[in-house]
């Protein structure tokens, strides 16, 4: 039976790059569904994802023996590539006190829109356990002080590798990891931030938006790196406003835009549609 897989790349610009990869896909029985590419001319390289099925009974023999069978043309373009199959993607839910974006993702999992499979939720607080254990999923309470914040992020990698996680979300989880957790997660853990980055930085965004008489709230979703609140982002959705909406209000429209941009972000790097590009991504929607 055939299922479907999908090829990322980035690679330096030249010609015959397209037509290595459909006659690689064709002489391996494949059949291309869907393709994109952008080339960037600021840095001369090209950006790919084909999804395409395979012919072949197992999904992780396909992926293996592609993988190893595409090393010969990655090497004649100096191309970083990756083959993924369509195997649901494992993502650990980190949380606060919070629940919005928690009880947003739950509700895309559970509607089979989501493109991800949620495993378990980790918080520094109890608040969400009912949340966390009315929709079914393990909930971990990991409490962190400044002592104690090692442990805590130990425990942490502990639990990403006792659920098989492929994906860390940071669903409004108010603790600042590490560099050293960052790295650990590097590419693989995505942050929710109200408003566009950098604006509204520390307590009370909304307050500081209200202060400053705001006509658009906005949220961004980004890779985690040590840089605080500056990974690579990934999609940001604004909603307009104008001077009748108070602190609380904005709060409220504020959390929907976290919730969409967080669940759309998610979702891309699930399906294998978000590729780093230096500081920034290329999302192919």
């Amino acid at each position: 039976m055939a299922h479907p897989l999908t090829l990322t790349l980035n690679c330096p610009q030249r010609p015959g790059i397209v037509r290595a990869i459909s006659t690689f896909l064709f002489e391996q029985g494949c059949d291309i569904v869907e393709h994109q590419q952008f080339d960037d001319a600021q840095s001369g390289s090209l950006f790919l994802r084909t999804s395409f099925v395979s012919a072949g009974t197992d999904l992780a023999s396909d992926v293996s023996r592609l993988t190893d069978a595409f090393a010969e043309v990655a090497e004649r373009f100096d191309m970083t590539y990756n083959v993924t199959g369509d195997r649901g993607q494992r993502v650990l839910v980190m949380v606060s006190k919070l629940g919005h974006c928690l009880n947003d993702l739950i509700f895309r999992w559970r509607a089979g829109s989501l493109g991800a499979e949620l495993v378990a939720v980790v918080s520094n607080h109890e608040d969400l356990r009912p949340m966390a254990e009315a929709a079914g999923l393990p909930f971990h309470h990991v409490p962190v002080t400044p002592a104690g914040k090692p442990e805590a992020e130990a425990k942490l990698l502990e639990l990403v590798g006792h659920y098989d996680v492929d994906l860390v979300v940071l669903a409004r989880y108010m603790q600042v990891l590490s560099d050293t957790l960052c790295t650990a997660l590097h590419g693989r853990a995505i942050n929710i931030h109200h408003s566009f980055l950098p604006g509204f930085k520390g307590a009370k965004p909304y307050h500081q938006a209200f202060d400053r008489g705001v006509k658009l709230v906005g949220a961004t979703a980004h890779y985690v790196t040590p840089d605080l609140d500056e990974g690579p982002i990934i999609e940001q959705e604004v909603i307009r406003i104008d001077h009748t909406y108070d602190p609380r209000s904005l709060a409220t429209v504020g959390r929907d835009a976290e919730a969409l941009a967080l669940s759309r972000a998610v979702r891309w790097h699930c399906e294998s549609r978000v590729l780093l590009n230096g500081r920034g991504t290329v999302v192919f929607r």
